[in-house]
């Protein structure tokens, strides 16, 4: 048998092990994937064709430059009807012959890929070229069973070979890595191309070409494509980091200096392995495999902290070089199980699949213990892609579940009556306008494939590879003849090394010698998530004595505590900018003794600082239930930290809304009688929230909704703002008060002013349409089967409870507390910046409130947490990491921005 094949054995040697699910089960939900793919699919023929996607809240399509540019995300629009193509193999996957013989002679009569407009190599490859191979693969397979497509005579094909040549002008370039955008009429370099400034791409952009530049090369016997492919591959391969054997995120096209050097298996770098392996699945090229397994063992040695899969540095990878993990990683159990390496790959999905369960959907990014990141879904498929290939691998129905944990969250929070809408947020359940074209390219194909009886499937998969877009290339190009102008690649250090290849699958029988061997695995993963929430209180020393004054006392508008800082050698400083800053000098306290409590205070100011601010409340959503909103308007709200908690009422507050007068809430309402048995709508702003929430209260409001008056301002763009109370007991105000920005305040002030009655629900998560209208005739079209309320798990019910590590909270998800509209020198343990300050000889720290008046976005609320502390329960302290403990404002800010750049280079990579 020839290496080519051996890999794919693992396939064909399943075990069926666990509890089966019954096969009317799996015949229901493969029905049910495929009733989701024709409302995906059809409301976007209905809507949005020829566009290239479907927006699916408004049930337009999306028509680049017609609509307000999302930057680097609209560049794999290119006016070439992208979601059609991308889809055409899913249709016959899918036993839609007929739709897809309709869907062939659309593309052919009505796309055109001369378009004058600028887009992404990286995505016009894997989604066009990808699409229009797959359609070509299942045209030729159905013609030859002689029923269906007997006129095709490999019009794809052609088209295939016409958008390859308009993407090899991006390979010009003395590296052999292509530039990261191409003109699709006037090709790269001159003032009409608009394009030939770029000079860094990232590392799975430019070695996510191989597999469809190789099959296009052997499909049609031009070598051009398949070369430049393998240049580009070569390159990567040179340039990866001769110590660790891994590559960065980011290269220089031109000199291949690494410009983002952190390496991981997620955004960025992700489909470079994936493409290596399969590689040499299509191709036979043992050069790939044996790559491959070099990465793949500094990945394990140096990146995979089971469950975690955690960025290091390239030059140093005992150095982590984040704490936080992308949801594009879910990919890589799929391909441990290609790769034969089983164990790893069940303990990773079993962290994902918690995760998935906690947050209904893997968040953009999430932390290493488990609290949202990024809050982003846009639909990605590579959680369901690595949870078919478990199945295949195991035959444990256990991922059968997790299947249909996923058709059910899709159905519950994301289908909308045009579609399927992306996930603004996780945690509150609001909306984006946005079904990306590789949910039906990718989402339902693996979903079906989970769900499907070999009969079910009109041919044979074994003999196809998955692209990373999931288009299927046949195994049968391993055999098209290979042009000699294809260089070597093979150099005279690269001769193949045995130890670096496992020349044959494992044995399944020893993989699992008891069917009880995944859930073994399965076990102290779904622990650690669900143990990540509670921690207890920080550990004091037995003896310790306590300071006069407590941390959570300190006023610093306070005479008697500025004196009682005094004697304990701690100064107060006002800066320039308004903040305040406390620095200890041990030397300046009245006594040793004043000396040691100085000391002890600034360190429990840092711990409760820490501890409360892992403990902020989570966000809260506003849901507009009335005509003609129906549930389906979601609106982010920020939370309260008095008054009714959301997160702890099952059903939420529910009512109409009301304008209160006087509109900021600072005095006693002189509509009560309006305001009695409403939610009253208040502006930001003359005093304090607790003071707003009280007059509203006194009303009799049944809630209360705070609307900010900073002009522009949007949860789009800001960190999430957090009221706090009044500096004294809150114990009297009952009811829920929730902020909204002015961008999402507008949107219930203008409900309100053309429908004039306006109810909404206050809630700590968008609920369920179907329970909202319980009993009730339900407006615009649910799935059948999604009536029950999902239960919230025991334990984690949302993202307040303090973590077991500890890491700085950087601006893009950090929330704002602000105390008053004109607030006192009062700081909060939720709103403090704890750094040191090197003088003298003792320890010193600073202390920084935020500054007055400031907008939510610009307050200072990070907690900057001791280095050494950061993930100490997951690994073990690198050698040569900081022993600072804290970090500065500056640096907090620096990795601010480098998560900025990293999610915005995550936009480019696979959306």
């Amino acid at each position: 048998m020839p290496p080519v094949l051996f890999i794919l054995t693992l396939f064909g040697a399943l075990c069926n092990l666990g509890q089966t699910v019954s096969r009317e089960e799996k015949h229901r939900l493969k029905n049910q994937v495929v009733e989701m793919f024709d409302h995906a699919y059809q409301n976007y023929m209905d809507h949005a064709y020829p566009a290239d996607e479907l927006m699916p809240l408004t049930c337009r399509g999306r028509v680049r430059g017609l609509e307000p540019s999302r930057g680097d995300v609209d560049d794999a629009l290119g006016k070439f009807s992208l979601t059609l193509i991308d889809t055409l193999d899913t249709l016959v996957l899918l036993n839609k012959t007929t739709e897809f013989e309709a869907a062939v002679r659309r593309v052919l009569s009505d796309v055109r890929l001369d378009n004058d407009i600028v887009v992404s190599v990286f995505e016009t490859n894997i989604r066009v070229l990808g699409g229009l191979l797959g359609g070509h693969s299942m045209a030729v397979m159905l013609k030859e069973g002689g029923q269906h497509m007997q006129w095709y005579q490999d019009e794809l094909l052609h088209m295939a070979k016409d958008i390859g040549l308009r993407l090899l002008p991006a390979f010009n370039t003395s590296s052999g890595l292509p530039y990261p955008r191409v003109n699709l009429k006037h090709g790269v370099i001159g003032p009409e191309t608009r394009t030939g400034t770029e000079t860094d791409t990232c590392t799975a952009c430019a070695g996510t070409i191989i597999l469809e530049f190789a099959a296009l090369s052997r499909f049609t016997g031009d070598p051009v494509f398949e070369a430049h492919a393998r240049r580009a591959m070569d390159f990567l391969w040179e340039k990866r980091q001769r110590n660790s054997n891994l590559v960065g995120t980011t290269i220089n096209i031109h000199s291949g200096e690494w410009v983002r050097r952190e390496s991981g298996v997620g955004a960025g770098i992700d489909s470079y392995y994936e493409y290596l392996l399969k590689a040499y699945i299509l191709l036979g090229d043992d050069l790939f495999l044996q790559r491959f397994n070099i990465h793949y063992a500094s990945i394990m040695k140096y990146i995979s902290q089971p469950p975690l899969l955690l960025d290091v540095h390239i030059h140093k990878p005992l150095l982590p070089a984040r704490t936080w993990m992308d949801s594009l990683l879910a990919f890589f159990p799929g391909l441990q199980v290609l790769k034969g390496d089983i164990r790893p790959a069940i303990e990773t999905h079993e962290m994902l699949y918690q995760v998935t369960k906690k947050h209904n959907f893997l968040p953009e990014a999430f932390t290493t213990d488990f609290r949202v990141h990024w809050a982003q879904h846009p639909l990605r498929p590579e959680f369901a892609e690595s949870t078919y290939f478990l199945y295949k691998a195991t035959g444990d129905s256990y991922y059968l579940e997790a299947g249909r944990t996923i058709l059910d969250n899709l159905n519950r929070f994301a289908r909308v009556p045009c579609g399927f809408a992306a996930m603004k947020d996780v945690r509150t359940g609001s909306h984006e306008d946005r079904m990306d074209s590789f949910f039906l390219a990718e989402m339902f194909k693996y979903l079906f494939l989970l769900f499907a009886e070999p009969e079910d499937i009109p041919f044979d998969v074994e003999d196809y590879v998955f692209t990373t877009e999931a288009h299927l290339l046949p195994l049968s190009l391993s055999t098209a003849p290979r042009s000699s102008s294809i260089p070597s690649n093979r150099t005279s250090e690269e001769e193949l090394d045995d130890s670096n290849f496992d020349w044959t699958c494992p044995n399944t029988r020893l993989l699992f010698p008891d069917p009880a061997f995944p859930r073994n695995l399965r076990e102290p993963i779904r622990s650690a998530v669900d143990k990540s929430c509670p921690r207890p209180a920080p550990y004091r020393e037995p003896g310790m004595g306590r300071p006069p004054l407590r941390a959570q006392d300190f006023m610093a508008n306070n005479p008697e505590h500025l004196e009682l800082l005094r004697r304990m050698g701690v100064s107060l400083i006002h800066l320039k900018d308004g903040r305040v800053q406390l620095v200890q000098h041990a030397t300046q306290a009245i006594s040793a003794v004043a000396a040691e409590d100085g000391v002890r205070f600034m360190q429990e100011m840092m711990e409760l600082s820490s501890q409360q601010q892992k403990e902020q409340l989570p966000p809260r959503a506003i849901q507009i239930v009335s005509h003609p909103f129906f549930g389906r308007v979601v609106l982010t709200a920020g939370p309260a930290q008095f008054g009714t908690d959301l997160s702890k009422s099952s059903t939420g507050v529910r009512g109409f809304v009301t304008v209160a007068e006087p509109y900021s809430g600072c005095s006693e309402i002189t509509n009560a009688e309006y305001v009695q048995g409403h939610i009253a709508l208040l502006q930001r702003g003359q005093c304090m929230f607790a003071e707003k929430a009280r007059h509203i209260q006194k009303a009799g409001a049944i809630g209360g909704i705070v609307i900010d008056d900073n002009e522009g301002s949007s949860s789009d763009t800001a960190p999430l703002f957090q009221m706090a109370g009044d500096g004294r007991s809150t114990d009297d105000i009952t009811l829920p008060l929730l902020f909204l920005f002015h961008k999402e305040g507008n949107i219930l002030l203008e409900a309100l002013k053309e429908y004039r009655e306006v109810e909404v629900l206050l809630s700590d998560k968008a609920r369920d349409r179907a329970a909202i209208f319980k009993g009730k005739p339900l407006p615009g079209s649910l799935i059948e089967g999604s009536v029950d309320i999902q239960e919230a798990e025991e334990g984690c019910l949302t993202e307040a409870t303090t973590p077991t590590s500890f890491e700085p909270i950087d601006q893009s998800q950090m929330s704002t507390v602000e105390l008053d509209e004109s607030p006192p020198e009062q700081v909060t343990p939720s709103q403090e910046e704890v750094s040191p300050v090197h003088e003298d000889t003792s320890p010193a720290e600073e202390l920084s409130p935020p500054k007055e008046e400031t907008s939510p976005a610009e307050a200072e609320v990070d907690v900057a947490q001791p280095k050494e502390e950061k993930d100490s329960e997951r690994r073990e302290k690198p050698e040569g990491d900081s022993d600072s403990s804290s970090q500065s404002v500056d640096e907090l800010l620096a990795d601010w921005r480098e998560d900025l750049e990293a999610f915005q280079q995550m936009e480019k990579d696979e959306l």
